[in-house]
């Protein structure tokens, strides 16, 4: 039925959509942060490389999660039942906001490393270390999102 593939689409674009969106709003705010730091310090560029990209890897996990309906599960068929369209709708709507809370919260994590950094401190290993925890929930997103396909593949 192609309403139940078009209530899946949603789900897919919800779920692309968010995590690029939380992703580009995350790098944006460590790029920020980065250009500041690297005006009063040398040398330390690519500490602040590192920590600018940690947020962008949200929307690769929603890139992902299309890439598993589509390919790995094959749902997205005008075959689609009502009760796959919904729940891929809800592994979208899942993967799309953690995937964007995650990247934002992740950035501000990450910021706050590089003006530590700009400011003098070796503080890029404990940045790294504290910008895995919201990764994590976006891992989580991800798996659950993967669980979702497999029960209604």
């Amino acid at each position: 039925m192609e309403t139940n593939l078009f209530i899946a689409y949603i789900g897919i674009a919800v779920m692309l959509a968010l995590t690029g969106i939380g992703s580009a709003y995350g790098v944006t705010i460590v790029g920020n942060a980065a250009i500041g730091a690297a005006k009063k310090v040398d040398g330390k560029f690519g500490n602040f490389l590192v920590l600018t990209a940690l947020p962008g890897t949200q929307g690769l996990y929603g890139f992902a999660g299309y890439f598993m309906f589509q390919n790995i599960f094959k749902v997205l068929t005008p075959e689609i039942t009502y009760f796959q369209s919904m729940a891929t709708l809800a592994a979208g709507l899942a993967l799309g906001f953690i995937g964007l809370l995650s990247a934002i919260r992740q950035g501000q994590v990450c910021a706050n490393g590089v003006v530590s950094i700009g400011q003098g401190h070796d503080a890029f290993g404990n940045t790294l270390i504290l910008a895995v925890f919201p990764e994590l929930y976006a891992i989580v997103a991800l798996a659950a999102a993967f669980l979702i396909g497999s029960a209604i593949a």
